[in-house]
């Protein structure tokens, strides 16, 4: 379950990376030791020196390596700062894809914000699409902030989901939060789910108010008005426990309360008629 989301910030992480490289203006350059960015558009590259905005219309197109970002325009917004030209904002209009060897994200606007370090994309049918077939998507935004808290984070809002083989994660909100493991590589710690949290995997449909996914012991606890629902039966209580990796669910009851479930036995007439 850790991958689609991993790969979802990874998405992120390069766009916000990508973009931060733009140079001022120039078709290809590098700026502050990032590699060389090249950037292509069909109806030319724009600087309005009064507005310090330099625009690029037409299937605008910014490379990096492997890297990508495609728009119908690309803006990127400078000003100086101690006789250095500083980008403080790049936009991205219409028809915005961030593509990876073999990943792709979607949307109608991205923005890097530098001073906040945040990268947002937004508009209608956001998503991720890995080559394995995992989506992640959204409604209102997904965004990747590069230092929130002291760690990096990522929050898909608006009817988020991540989907994943047969498991599907849903809330209002999803936020991812990361660590470095041993080797300092960055990695999925967990992933807080608020607001009519529901997970879905075959054996299982459970629901609640909140929920937190444990990526390094791929298991979920749910919180607040649980029912899991289990064929004909279901489970009511204060906390839940899914285990993605054995399948079990563990209903838990809160200080003061009791689990109640709703057992219902298999017709003793099932098959019958076959077999007769």
């Amino acid at each position: 379950m850790s991958r689609p989301i991993a790969q979802f910030v990874s998405v992120c992480v390069l766009f916000a990376a990508l973009l931060w490289a733009v140079p001022g203006g120039a078709q290809q350059a590098a700026t502050g030791g990032n590699s060389p960015l090249q950037i292509n558009a069909d109806n030319g590259i724009e600087w309005r020196r009064d507005e310090q905005v330099y625009i690029a219309r037409g299937n605008a197109v910014a490379e990096r390596e492997d890297l990508s970002v495609s728009a119908d325009r690309l803006l990127a917004y400078y000003r100086e700062v101690a006789g250095e030209t500083e980008f403080y904002r790049i936009e991205a209009h219409g028809n915005v894809v961030v593509v990876l060897p073999e990943d792709v994200a979607y949307g109608d606007q991205g923005i890097y914000y530098s001073d906040r370090k945040v990268a947002v994309l937004t508009g209608d049918n956001l998503r991720l699409d890995m080559a394995d077939g995992s989506v992640v998507r959204a409604r209102d935004s997904l965004e990747y902030w590069e230092d929130f808290e002291g760690r990096p984070v990522a929050v898909a809002r608006g009817d988020a989901s991540m989907q994943s083989d047969a498991d599907l994660i849903e809330a209002d909100t999803l936020t991812a939060s990361f660590t470095e493991d041993v080797q300092g590589e960055r990695v999925l710690d967990r992933v807080d789910a608020i607001g009519n949290v529901r997970i879905r995997t075959p054996n299982e449909f459970a629901v609640g108010n909140e929920g937190i996914y444990y990526a390094i012991d791929d298991r979920a606890v749910l919180a607040g008005d649980v029912k899991i629902t289990q064929g004909p039966n279901q489970l009511n209580g204060d906390r839940a426990e899914v285990d993605f990796e054995t399948g079990i669910s563990r209903l838990l009851p809160g200080s003061g309360t009791r689990v109640q479930g709703l057992l219902v036995p298999q017709s003793s007439d099932d098959g019958a008629e076959g077999d007769e």
